[in-house]
């Protein structure tokens, strides 16, 4: 190893060992396997983040968007992979987008709600996942609508259903895998936001650390790395970033 790449490694891993944020609340970037283990487009991203840097990753797994940007944050993880914020951007240098995936909403089939653009009004309830992307974004953008989080985004269609709530906002493919569940659902036709997936790390490591980073995930989209992920985990409905 060069003492360039020494440098630079000893940047993205004080410890000596990659730790990677996984998030298998978003099934688009990784999940649990039958054996419990981590398995994804992103936990493929971090192992060939760190055999590019010639060390080993440690995956830090967690249930839900917020538990993983908060471990990268208090530095409990070196990286991760989130959705690209403004508020999660005053302590996250993010990459540009390797996956682009929709924001959508659900709703009962008897619901008077047909266009995304009717959500927000009195007495609707929409039910997020705390900390998601469209938790964050939702929270900027809805006026009159009120606002309920459940615990992660996997739950969230749990949570509309018990509650007896009007909307329900969630990744689409969730929400279809979710629809699927319970019977007399539906889903909007369109999306409420395009959600651009990015890596991403503690702003405290430097830019020269947030350049690498950038340039891996340009290399990943253009060999054709990313593409081959989505199809390799059966990935349908989300596209490569340009």
């Amino acid at each position: 190893m060069t003492q360039s790449n020494t440098a630079l490694t000893a940047l993205f891993a004080p410890t000596g060992t990659l730790r990677a944020a996984i998030n298998v609340g978003n099934p688009i970037l990784a999940r649990l396997d039958e054996a419990g283990a981590a398995v994804g487009v992103s936990v493929d991203l971090a192992q060939a983040f760190a055999a590019e840097l010639g060390v080993s990753v440690a995956l830090q797994v967690f249930k839900s968007a917020g538990e993983s940007v908060a471990a990268v944050t208090d530095g409990r993880a070196d990286f991760g992979f989130f959705a690209i914020d403004p508020v999660r951007g005053e302590q996250l240098a993010f990459t540009e987008p390797y996956v682009l995936i929709e924001g959508c909403y659900l709703v009962r089939d008897d619901s008077p709600l047909q266009h995304n653009d009717e959500v927000d009004q009195p007495g609707v309830t929409v039910v997020v996942g705390k900390g998601s992307a469209y938790d964050l974004y939702l929270t900027r953008e809805l006026n009159a609508a009120t606002i309920t989080r459940a615990a992660t985004s996997p739950s969230v269609v749990d949570t509309f259903v018990a509650q007896a709530a009007e909307v329900a906002a969630g990744v689409r493919q969730q929400l279809e895998f979710d629809a699927k569940r319970f019977p007399g659902l539906r889903l909007l036709p369109g999306r409420f936001m395009q959600i651009r997936q990015a890596m991403g790390l503690p702003r405290s490591y430097g830019e020269d650390a947030a350049e690498q980073l950038r340039r891996f995930v340009e290399r990943a989209k253009a060999s054709g790395f990313v593409a081959a992920a989505l199809e390799r985990h059966g990935i349908v409905g989300a596209t490569v970033a340009d």
